[in-house]
């Protein structure tokens, strides 16, 4: 596997220059101006990853302040040439020698409410539809939401995003999922309990409160469901309160065809 590689998905947006000065409160790395997403979430993820694997050119190349710097001239290198009106996503891939590539594609908009909710509603709320009454998410755009046929196996490569894709790739291609479509398949691990989203964190109202299911910090088989520990799950799980955002996930729910992303189930790109 000599083109395996760590590899992130970061949102560039213009757009995200203007959170400080609207009011949005306790977004971590967005709080100072800055058209990248998380980006210090993203670069734990590929930390992570990088020291599970044992690249140690790797951790050196983006490891402490100095580290994140370095990612952060990286990517203003990337796009500095591009349409500053239009978000776009970067791709950015780690390899064993530390050295970085990126692959660069426009992204539709997404409203600011849907990237630093204050809340995660419950799915009768009114507020989900009405922006004025607080910075909450926004019904839009819906997904069909569909549960994968085969099971996965969970392994290092479900809990680490690289370039091997293959058990995403083959979950989209059975849900006949073509780009552009406003659809999500979930998958199944072996134990019968709902993973993660092929591009997504899933979150399911019950009991009164989103829960998402469990995903150990380092991979072990024996623990969690088997999924990515994706950036926005992160950061939903350290800034909501337990009471409103649980783990705990113990069984495969059952999704009927068609749902929307926001009726019983929400969706967070990870």
């Amino acid at each position: 596997m000599d083109d395996f590689r760590i590899f992130t998905s970061i949102r560039y947006d213009p757009g995200l220059l203007k959170v400080p000065g609207l009011g949005f409160t306790d977004v971590g790395w967005n709080q100072h101006p800055s058209p990248f997403y998380m980006l210090d979430f993203h670069r734990d993820r590929m930390l992570r990853a990088a020291t599970h694997w044992g690249w140690t050119a790797a951790i050196a190349a983006i490891s402490g302040d100095v580290g994140l710097k370095n990612l952060e001239r990286f990517l203003q290198s990337i796009t500095s040439e591009v349409d500053n009106n239009i978000p776009h996503r970067v791709m950015i891939t780690l390899a064993p020698d530390g050295s970085l590539g990126h692959q660069i594609s426009p992204l539709p908009e997404t409203h600011l409410n849907n990237l630093y909710p204050e809340c995660l509603p419950s799915p009768s709320s009114e507020g989900l539809d009405q922006v004025e009454k607080g910075k909450v998410p926004i019904k839009d755009p819906t997904y069909d939401i569909m549960l994968d046929v085969q099971k996965t196996t969970k392994s290092e490569y479900t809990h680490y995003k690289t370039t091997i894709r293959d058990m995403y790739d083959g979950a989209r291609k059975r849900a006949q999922i073509r780009p552009g479509d406003k659809k999500e398949v979930l998958l199944v691990n072996d134990d019968g309990h709902i993973m993660e989203g092929s591009i997504s964190t899933p979150y399911f109202w019950r009991g009164g409160k989103w829960v998402t299911p469990p995903i150990s910090k380092d991979f072990t088989a024996a623990q969690g469901s088997g999924g990515n520990d994706g950036t926005t799950r992160r950061w939903a799980l350290e800034r909501y309160p337990p009471t409103r955002v649980s783990t705990v996930f113990r069984r495969l729910i059952l999704i009927e065809a068609g749902i929307s992303s926001l009726d019983k189930l929400f969706l967070l790109i990870h």
